[in-house]
């Protein structure tokens, strides 16, 4: 990425930097991502993806660099106020209220970016009936599946219209029978609404599936970039996840089963 961020990008972090007790937990991460596409970022354990994560939605602070949104440095701005300008983010385990129903639980997400509660309604209903969760929409959050937790959680965020969504280990524990109901959303997301999408996750299968482009974590700095197909073929990938070549074709990713 050139010096000199502009708004030719949705979202621009460049050479951003977060250490804790000393430690960098990221060193000089760069990272772009535009209108309608979606980037996945991928490493091991320990690699700063969350880390990122967090930095770009304002839950770590970062010792060097700039994240802008939409051409808005917003790297000192607290997590509501990066949301009021259309920054949204999943947790990895969800953080839905149980004793809400499904509904409430996706109102909220738009109650939180000031839409009125009649607002909220109406953009729920739709998002809902249009996802195929509406059958489902008075259960408590408690009494749901995993995989329907997982996708109402998305469906928090996505209902606030972003112009950004991080997506934090979206299909943690989901069964394979569900990530295509996942996929389904965060494309629609895309789709519908423009909307510029971040997604780590440890299924490194999923990522691939769904990214237009990669971004591989190790160690806090970026080891390579590229289309899904790039990163399968990237020997330095293997050798990070796995310390050795995982297949008998040179340079192949050989991912782990889900």
């Amino acid at each position: 990425m050139s010096e000199g961020a502009d708004d030719r990008h949705l979202l621009v972090c460049q050479e951003v930097t977060v250490a804790f007790a000393g430690l960098r937990a990221l060193n000089a991460v760069s990272l772009t991502l535009d209108r309608a596409e979606i980037v996945g970022l991928i490493g091991p354990n320990g690699a700063g993806k969350t880390t990122l994560v967090n930095a770009m939605s304002g839950f770590a602070q970062i010792d060097h660099g700039s994240i802008q949104l939409a051409g808005t440095e917003i790297s000192a701005l607290p997590p509501e106020r990066r949301a009021q300008l259309g920054l949204a983010r999943t947790f990895q385990h969800g953080r839905l209220f149980g004793d809400l129903s499904a509904r409430e639980n996706v109102e909220l997400g738009a109650v939180a970016v000031g839409c009125s509660a009649r607002e909220a309604r109406r953009r729920t209903h739709a998002l809902l009936e249009e996802i195929g969760l509406l059958a489902l929409a008075a259960s408590p959050a408690s009494e749901l599946s995993h995989g329907d937790q997982q996708r109402v959680s998305v469906a928090r965020a996505v209902v606030a219209e972003p112009a950004v969504l991080l997506l934090d280990e979206p299909a943690a524990g989901l069964p394979a029978e569900s990530l295509g109901d996942l996929s389904s959303l965060v494309q629609h997301a895309r789709s519908a609404r423009g909307t510029g999408i971040v997604v780590i996750d440890h299924n490194v299968e999923f990522v691939l599936g769904l990214s237009d482009r990669v971004v591989v974590l190790d160690h806090g700095e970026v080891l390579t970039e590229g289309s899904p197909a790039h990163v399968r073929n990237h020997a330095g990938v293997a050798a990070a996840y796995f310390g050795t070549i995982g297949t008998d074709e040179p340079g192949a990713l050989r991912v782990p089963a889900p």
